[in-house]
Formats: C-alpha cells, structure tokens, sequence
C-alpha cells in the first residue's frame, strides 16, 4: 500500500471501509498481482545495487619500464674516467669526467671535456660545474700546479649548480698534459671577500684526452 494512504486519518479510512468491501465482493482479488507489483521494485532495488565482483588485478602493480642511463663509464685512465653516451647510430662519443671533492671528501664540482676539430681556435671544449651560491662575476679561475691562472664566465646556472662552458687552446691542453694539478678558484656570494680552491688532479688526463671523442656541434 502507498505510503501516502498510510497518512489518511483513521476515520476517513473507516468512511471509505463498506465500499471498498462491496467492490472487493464484486471484483475479483487483485491481491497476488498487487503482492507481484509490489515484489518488481524490490527486485529492481537489488539489480540496481548489485555491484559485479572486483578484479583482484586491478589492485596489483604491474610495474613499468625503467629507463635505461643514456651516460655510461668506459674507462678509467688515474683520475679520470671516459664517459660516453648511447646513441642508435655509429659509436658512442665520449668526454673525460672527473668528480671534484674539497679536503674533506664531499662532492663540490664536475670538469667535464671533450675535443673540438682541428679548424676551431679552441681545442677541446668543457663544462665545469660548481655549486649555487657561487658570486658569478667573479667568474671561475683555473690554473696548473704553480702557472698564471686563466679567468672564464659562467654561461648559466640551474637547480643543479653554475655552469661555465669554456675552450681551451693547445697551450692549454699542453700544460695539462704536463702537469701535476689544476686548481678551480670560485667566489663564494655569501663571502665575497673570500675565494674557495678546488683541486683537479691531472693524473691520467694524457691518456683520457687521447681517447676523447671530437664532438662535432
């Protein structure tokens, strides 16, 4: 029965109770398709709430494909390694590397080089990475054991340090090849009247160079 009718007041439904009677004499009962009319919304309810089983894969991780480092290690000639890099065509190039650490064994900067052709007035080509917080016009100094040092610009910095993309002549790459240790001289902002040496050793750069890719752009 309606939820409705359930709300009439008693004596209405007692007014309305002789006629209801003499029709349900009259006709005949309605009652077991009103019980199924009744009993369809149920059913409908159930199918409506009814939910199809979960599949147990979906709350599994099925894992991905992990990218594979472009950059691999060679070599290693004293101090430096020859890192090189994968390509899909023709041999991988490669740059000597070496990891600068202060006097207590903490990373603080990367020298990276590579060869340039023989028509540039620069010989080899390089990227030396120093920390943020360094005092960019003061550029970055570089010089072998005792020899006059060379002043660079830095070319940009991002998230990961200040970068200076230098060449160097053939003079340059002589004394390295001649000597015992570079020395990276940088300022930092922090101290501006205060400069901070980081050592280079040159122990094996000969045989690195000569192994060195020509990196053509």
């Amino acid at each position: 029965m309606p939820a409705f009718i359930r709300t009439l007041p008693v004596l209405v439904l007692l007014s309305l109770g002789s006629a209801l009677w003499a029709q349900d004499a009259e006709a005949p009962s309605t009652d077991a398709p009103e019980a199924e009319t009744a009993a369809e919304p149920e059913a409908s309810e159930t199918a409506e709430t009814e939910t199809p089983e979960s599949d147990p894969a979906q709350e599994l991780d099925m894992g991905q494909e992990v990218a594979e480092d472009p950059s691999y290690i060679r070599d290693e000639y004293g101090d430096w390694q020859l890192q090189c890099f994968r390509t899909d065509a023709g041999e991988d190039p490669c740059q000597m590397y070496q990891l600068l650490r202060e006097e207590g064994g903490n990373p603080v900067a990367e020298f990276s080089l590579f060869k340039l052709p023989g028509n540039s007035q620069a010989v080899a080509g390089a990227t030396i990475a120093v920390p943020l917080g360094t005092l960019l016009p003061e550029g970055l100094k570089i010089a072998v054991d005792s020899g006059p040092a060379k002043g660079y610009n830095f070319s940009f910095c991002s998230m990961a340090g200040c970068f200076a993309r230098i060449g160097f002549t053939a003079a340059d790459v002589a004394a390295f090849k001649a000597g015992a240790e570079a020395t990276l001289v940088i300022v930092p902002a922090q101290a501006p009247d205060q400069t901070v040496a980081i050592k280079a050793s040159l122990n094996g750069f000969t045989a690195a160079y000569n192994e060195a890719s020509v990196i053509e752009n």
